[in-house]
């Protein structure tokens, strides 16, 4: 029991967390040691896993019900970038001893609501008290049908690049919550920002859509140039991003007109939980129409050209850019 706790642990999951596994008979009411689910013999179990810390993906003073949302919706966008539906998840915790059960009440409404939106429900998991920061890790399960999954590795010749929704209003909502612009922002775009960078939209949408199109595809969580830098090595294959072409929400291309150095955060900051991948270049219309009817834009944004595998970033004066490595790295 934590030193702001009044139920302790079980008392924790009676109250706060088995109302999230109504739904998921093989959860057992959180009763037991493990869990059970039946996987149709036509499908396949994807399994995936993220974890944020206090500090280093989050700040400590962050809304617990936000926390709950991103949490989820980062292993959900992983799952949307295999082709997977989502199924169950499990969720390890480790608190201080000073979170209390007010910030675990609301944390589990913040959870309820995200798994609503996202059509998933809690199987299990564990929660342990620490004397270092907070830990969130979620370990998710989804479906796909049979030899459907879509991985890094695929794109081709002939394949072009493409993106869902906006670029870099994640990076740029993060500068806000730390206070590192050097310019004003107006609130309705403060707003927006901050909202892109607690509350990511998995584009599970997008889901059968990118299953037919999708040669390769991955989730942009480490910033886009990493991250495609990460499926042309998987594929083996150049890929050619045009700046121009990557899609900037009005709030963003705002800020880039009066501090237009902030284009390399967009390019490379993270958080994004947009979806990235190739595709055969003839079918842009058709993948761009699919995508309208589930309410989500794709954008092309390169293609894949000759050359040694890696990221060729081309510049609005046609010359290549170097950027770095291009994104977050994890250690």
């Amino acid at each position: 029991m934590s030193a702001g706790s009044r139920l302790g642990e079980f008392g924790r999951i009676a109250t706060y967390f088995r109302p999230l596994a109504v739904g998921v008979p093989g959860a057992f009411d959180l009763t037991d040691d493990a869990a059970i689910l039946d996987i149709p013999h036509d499908q396949q179990l994807v399994v995936t896993a993220d974890g944020m810390v206090a500090g280093v993906h989050f700040l400590p003073g962050d809304d617990p019900a936000e926390l709950a949302h991103k949490i989820l919706a980062v292993n959900m966008s992983d799952l949307a970038a295999k082709g997977a539906e989502p199924l169950a998840y499990s969720l390890v915790m480790a608190l201080p001893r000073a979170i209390g059960d007010d910030w675990v009440a609301a944390f589990t409404q913040g959870l309820g609501e995200a798994q609503r939106l996202f059509r998933i429900n809690l199987l299990g998991g564990d929660s342990v008290s620490t004397h270092g920061p907070m830990s969130l890790t979620i370990n998710a399960l989804g479906i796909v049908p049979r030899g459907h999954m879509i991985r890094r590795k695929g794109a081709k010749a002939g394949d072009a690049l493409f993106v869902t929704g906006t670029i870099g209003d994640a990076a740029l909502g993060l500068k806000l919550a730390l206070g590192t612009l050097t310019r004003p922002v107006p609130d309705a775009d403060k707003t927006y920002l901050l909202g892109r960078l607690r509350r990511p939209t998995p584009r599970l949408d997008l889901v059968a859509s990118l299953r037919v199109f999708a040669t390769a595809a991955l989730d942009v969580s480490d910033g886009l140039v990493a991250d495609i830098g990460h499926l042309a090595k998987a594929s083996a294959v150049r890929l050619r991003l045009d700046v121009p072409a990557v899609p900037l929400s009005p709030a963003a291309a705002r800020l880039v007109v009066a501090e237009p150095d902030l284009l390399i955060p967009i390019l490379t900051g993270g958080d994004d939980y947009e979806v990235a991948f190739t595709a055969p270049a003839d079918k842009g219309d058709d993948i761009a129409a699919a995508a309208a009817s589930a309410g989500i834009t794709v954008t092309r944004i390169g293609r894949v050209v000759e050359g040694e595998p890696g990221v060729s970033v081309i510049g609005a004066d046609g010359t290549e850019l170097s950027l770095g490595e291009g994104g977050w790295r994890h250690c």
